[in-house]
C-alpha cells in the first residue's frame, strides 16, 4: 500500500507524541512509587517507635516476664490498644514479640494473612542484636506470605540499667497499597495521555490537511498542465509558505501559459509566413513559363520574386539565430568599432523606403566618431532590426531619428520613430519571444516576433540594457547601450546563455 505524505506525516507525529507520554508516565511512575514507598516506611517505622514507646511509658516492664505479663490477657487495656490502632490504621498491621522473636500479640484475622509461622526470622534476630530496629520491603526470608514494608523496634526495660529488649514492636504494610496508588496513577495518566493524544491527532488532522490540500491541487494542476491544459490555478490562501508556494506556481502557471500562446502564435505565424512568399513566388514563376506574363513585364514580377526570396531569407536566418541561441552557439566577439559609422550605412540602406514614407529622418550622433566594444555583427543585426521596425511603422510624413550619446562610459543608441506605436499593455511582452504587438497582421507583414527578442538576449550577453518607451498612436522609442572601448570593461559571457 502507497503511503502518502499525509499518512507519514500523522504516523510520526503520533509515535512522537506516544513516545513522550511514555516516557512521562515511566517518569512519573517511578518518582510516585518512590515517593509512596518512602512515605509508607516512615509511617511504618514511626508507628513502630510509637508502640514501643507507650508500652516503655506507661507499663514500665523490667523484664521479659513482666512484659509478657502485659499481653498475657486479652482483657487488658494494652492489647486493645494494640487492636485498636491495628484497625484504624486499616492497612498497617501491628503485632507484639517476645524477647525470642515469638508472636505473643495479634489480631487475629491479619496474623495467617501475614506470617507463615508465628516467629521472626534468624536474619531479623540476627541483626536486631547488634541494630537498634531493622527495616524492609520483603517477605523476611519466607517467614511473610508475601512482600511487605516492615519495621522492627525493640521495647527496652523501664530501668535504666538494663539495655536488653524486653520484647519487639513489629509493624508492617502490604505493597498492595503501593501498586493501588501506582495504578491510580497510571491510570489517570493514561486516560489524559487519549485525551491529549485524539485532541493532538485532530490539530494535526487539519494542520496536515492545510499543508497536504495545496499540494494535491499543485498535482492536478501539474497534470493537467502536461495535457497542454493551463487554466486550473491553486487557491492563495494565508501568507505562509504554502501561500506563497501556491502564488509561486499560479506565476509559473500564467508564465507557461502565456509561453504556450506565444508558442501557438508563432506557429501561426511561421505557417503563413512561409506560405504566403512561396505560393506568390510559385504564382509567379507558373505564370511566366505559362506565358501568361509578357516578356516586357516579367523582370517587374522577377523583382516580386526576388523580394519574397530575401523575405523567406529573412525568416530562415531568424529561426537559424533562435536555434543558435537556444543552443548556446551564438559566440560573442568584442571588437572595437565606431557605432556612428555603422547607424550611418544602416540608415543609407533604408533610403529607398524613407522616401516612400516621406519621413523627416534626423541623425543625431554627439560626436563624429563614437568607439564602443563590442560584437560588430551581432550590434548590426540588433540596429537594423530597430531601424527596420521604424520605418515599417512609421507614419507617412513622420519623424524618424537616431540618436547616439555617451554617459558613465557608456554609448546610449536610440531609435525613434512617429507613428503607430505600441499599447500601454503590451510593454512588458514586447521582448519575448514570438510576441507581436501587430495582432491583426495589418502592418507588419514579414516579422514572426523573433526579432526583439534576440536583440534582447544579445544586449543581455553584453551585460548591458535594452528598454523601450512608447505612446500607441503617437511614437515609439527604443534605446540600448553598449560599453565605451575606452572603458576597457572586461567582456562578459564568450556565449550568448541558453534561454
Amino acid at each position: 500500500m502507497r503511503k502518502t505524505l499525509f499518512t507519514r506525516y500523522i504516523t510520526v507525529f503520533m509515535l512522537i507524541i506516544f513516545i513522550s507520554f511514555a516516557i512521562l508516565a515511566l517518569v512519573i511512575g517511578s518518582n510516585m512509587t518512590a515517593i509512596t514507598v518512602e512515605g509508607k516506611r516512615e509511617d511504618v517505622e514511626s508507628t513502630a517507635e510509637n508502640v514501643s514507646s507507650v508500652i516503655t511509658a506507661l507499663h514500665g516492664p523490667t523484664d521479659s516476664e513482666s512484659f509478657k505479663a502485659l499481653f498475657a490477657s486479652g482483657e487488658q487495656e494494652l492489647s486493645k490498644y494494640v487492636e485498636h490502632l491495628s484497625e484504624i490504621t486499616g492497612d498497617l498491621r501491628v503485632f507484639i514479640f517476645d524477647s525470642d522473636g515469638n508472636l505473643i500479640k495479634s489480631v487475629k484475622e491479619y496474623e495467617s494473612a501475614t506470617f507463615k509461622q508465628s516467629k521472626l526470622s534468624e536474619s531479623v534476630m540476627t541483626e536486631l542484636k547488634t541494630e537498634n530496629g531493622v527495616s524492609g520491603y520483603d517477605d523476611m526470608d519466607g517467614a511473610m506470605t508475601a512482600d511487605f514494608l516492615y519495621s522492627v523496634k525493640p521495647v527496652m526495660s523501664a530501668n535504666e540499667q538494663s539495655s536488653d529488649a524486653l520484647g519487639y514492636v513489629f509493624t508492617c504494610a502490604s505493597a498492595k497499597v503501593v501498586n493501588s496508588i501506582i495504578g491510580s496513577t497510571v491510570k489517570t495518566l493514561l486516560h489524559t495521555s487519549l485525551w491529549v493524544f485524539f485532541a493532538a491527532l485532530v490539530a494535526v488532522y487539519f494542520l496536515s490537511e492545510r499543508i497536504i490540500g495545496p499540494l494535491k491541487h499543485m498535482s492536478r494542476a501539474a497534470k493537467s498542465y502536461a495535457t497542454g491544459n493551463f487554466d486550473i490555478r491553486i487557491p492563495v490562501e494565508g501568507n505562509d509558505e504554502v501561500a506563497e508556494l501556491a502564488a509561486a506556481f499560479n506565476q509559473m502557471a500564467n508564465g507557461l501559459q502565456n509561453l504556450e500562446n506565444m508558442r501557438r502564435s508563432f506557429l501561426a505565424n511561421v505557417s503563413h509566413d512561409l506560405k504566403t512568399p512561396m505560393t506568390t513566388i510559385a504564382g509567379f514563376i507558373d505564370a511566366i513559363l505559362s506565358g501568361a506574363i509578357p516578356p516586357e513585364n516579367q523582370t517587374e514580377y522577377l523583382e516580386r520574386i526576388k523580394e519574397e526570396v530575401l523575405r523567406l531569407s529573412r525568416l530562415v536566418r531568424q529561426l537559424l539565430d533562435l536555434s543558435r541561441i537556444q543552443a548556446g552557439d551564438r559566440k560573442i566577439e568584442p571588437v572595437t568599432f565606431d557605432i556612428c559609422e555603422v547607424a550611418r550605412q544602416i540608415v543609407l540602406s533604408f533610403e529607398q523606403k524613407i522616401e516612400e514614407k516621406r519621413l523627416c529622418v534626423e541623425f543625431d550622433c554627439e560626436n563624429e566618431n563614437i568607439n564602443v566594444l563590442a560584437d560588430k555583427d551581432a550590434i548590426h543585426q540588433i540596429l537594423y532590426n530597430l531601424c527596420d521596425n521604424a520605418v515599417k511603422f512609421s507614419r507617412e510624413g513622420g519623424r524618424y531619428r537616431i540618436r547616439i550619446e555617451t554617459k558613465d562610459k557608456k554609448a546610449y543608441v536610440s531609435v525613434y520613430n512617429e507613428g503607430q506605436g505600441i499599447a500601454k499593455e503590451d510593454l512588458p511582452f514586447v521582448f519575448e519571444r514570438f510576441y507581436k504587438s501587430d495582432k491583426s497582421r495589418g502592418l507588419d507583414k514579414t516579422g514572426v516576433g523573433l526579432g526583439l527578442f534576440i536583440s534582447k538576449t544579445i544586449i543581455d550577453a553584453h551585460r548591458e540594457t535594452i528598454t523601450v518607451d512608447s505612446e500607441q498612436g503617437n511614437y515609439c522609442e527604443f534605446t540600448f547601450t553598449l560599453p565605451l572601448s575606452e572603458a576597457k570593461k572586461p567582456l562578459i559571457e564568450k556565449t550568448v546563455p541558453k534561454d
